[in-house]
């Protein structure tokens, strides 16, 4: 599943595949308000990639605590593990970045990045 923005900065599916375990898509970095101090950096997942992903942690089992699920993820040349967490107020996944990603690929809150991600 790819995903471009459109002039709005939201991201639209651009085509889907049945049976595909890699999820592609674009967004903005953004701060959460309630730790800027701590810098933490998440991007909100589309809300495609979101219900195909609780589909497919469903189909797994139970989720981790919080609902999260386990994801393996890749930006730009960094892979790591992870997990996505759900957010009441977009009714969407959101998935933290750390530090050690935004200084290994020069990106900050406000920069749009293409993330691939799949459960595990």
């Amino acid at each position: 599943m790819s995903r471009t923005p459109p002039a709005g900065g939201r991201p639209q599916p651009s085509g889907s595949d049945a049976g595909d375990d890699e999820h592609t898509f674009t967004a903005e970095l953004w701060l959460w308000d309630a730790r800027k101090t701590d810098t933490w950096t998440f991007v909100t997942v589309p809300p495609e990639v979101t219900a195909a992903l609780e589909d497919e942690s469903d189909a797994r089992g139970p989720r981790a605590g919080f609902g999260s699920v386990k994801v393996s993820v890749r930006v730009g040349s960094t892979t790591w593990r992870t997990s996505v967490f759900p957010d009441s107020a977009s009714g969407c996944f959101v998935l933290p970045v750390k530090r050690a990603v935004r200084l290994a690929n020069a990106i900050e809150a406000g920069d749009t990045v293409t993330v691939h991600l799949r459960t595990i």
